[in-house]
């Protein structure tokens, strides 16, 4: 009888340790498959901006200008398209006209697509890949209230925290102020324009209802008050002081991901327009 019950016991183990096997496999694969298809739009997107013609062409319609918006920063007037978007962005947006813009920071792996639908369709990218496929890692996506053209007063951009490294698992890191120190820009373009933001606080909140700060639900500010309040709310929540505080008429974005200390938390890194 025990040696029937130590047999189903090793057994039992065995499943337990293959299906264990099969689903990091298939996780690593999965990772694999996902980081493939990022690479690829990342090449279309940079072989596209080797490409550009420097003089206006059939396809182009603005020749590159560069003006400057504020001190230390240029900003390229590029190539552009018909409907005027830029020519970096015009085949991967041909691919899925939901993609409305890209977003990198220098030294993570954040370097993506950001996708946003409408309100009827909310959240169709947490779950899904660029290509609509059922992924684990969903897209870096837009909350689908925000005006990217406008644009609205606040972005809030959504992006799982992966195990691997990837999406928006960078973003942890920014808890601690030597990262901000040491990299505090995120280039964040849409479909028509490039954009530099500068890190102005980090914080955690929980994303229960009833509990925690609704930064993703503040778009557009009522007024100056209404503005200042949200900001002083950023601040006075951040993990350390940047001495960096929005003035009302800037534009900011706030990109969220998953943080397990808090039950549903969240961990935001907010961000103003500089460039």
């Amino acid at each position: 009888m025990k040696k029937r019950i130590y047999i189903v016991v090793i057994v039992a183990l065995v499943i337990v340790f293959c299906v264990s096997a099969f689903m990091v496999g298939k996780y690593l694969l999965d990772g694999k498959k996902e980081a493939d298809l990022y690479d690829d739009l990342a090449d279309i997107k940079n072989q596209a901006q080797t490409s550009a013609p420097t003089t206006p062409s059939s396809v182009a319609t603005e020749a590159p200008t560069t003006q400057t918006t504020k001190p230390g920063f240029e900003v390229e007037t590029d190539p552009t398209v018909e409907g005027g978007i830029l020519e970096d962005y015009a085949e991967l947006h041909e691919m899925n006209p939901d993609m409305v813009g890209w977003i990198k920071i220098e030294g993570t792996k954040v370097d993506y697509p950001v996708m946003q639908t409408s309100t009827d369709n909310k959240d169709f990218y947490l779950k899904r890949n660029f290509d609509k496929q059922d992924s684990a890692r969903g897209c870096i996506y837009a909350r689908e209230e925000c005006d990217l053209e406008k644009p609205s007063d606040n972005i809030t951009i959504y992006g799982h925290n992966m195990a691997d490294g990837s999406m928006f698992h960078g973003l942890m890191a920014y808890a601690n102020k030597e990262t901000w120190d040491y990299n505090s820009l995120i280039f964040f373009d849409t479909l028509k324009e490039r954009h530099v933001y500068k890190i102005f606080s980090v914080f955690k909140t929980s994303a229960s209802l009833g509990k925690g700060f609704s930064y993703h639900q503040f778009v557009d500010a009522e007024d100056e008050a209404d503005f200042n309040e949200f900001v002083s709310t950023c601040k006075q929540l951040a993990f350390y002081d940047t001495g960096i505080t929005p003035k009302y008429g800037d534009k900011i974005i706030c990109l969220s991901t998953c943080e397990y200390t808090l039950t549903n938390g969240r961990l935001v890194v907010a961000a103003v327009r500089i460039a």
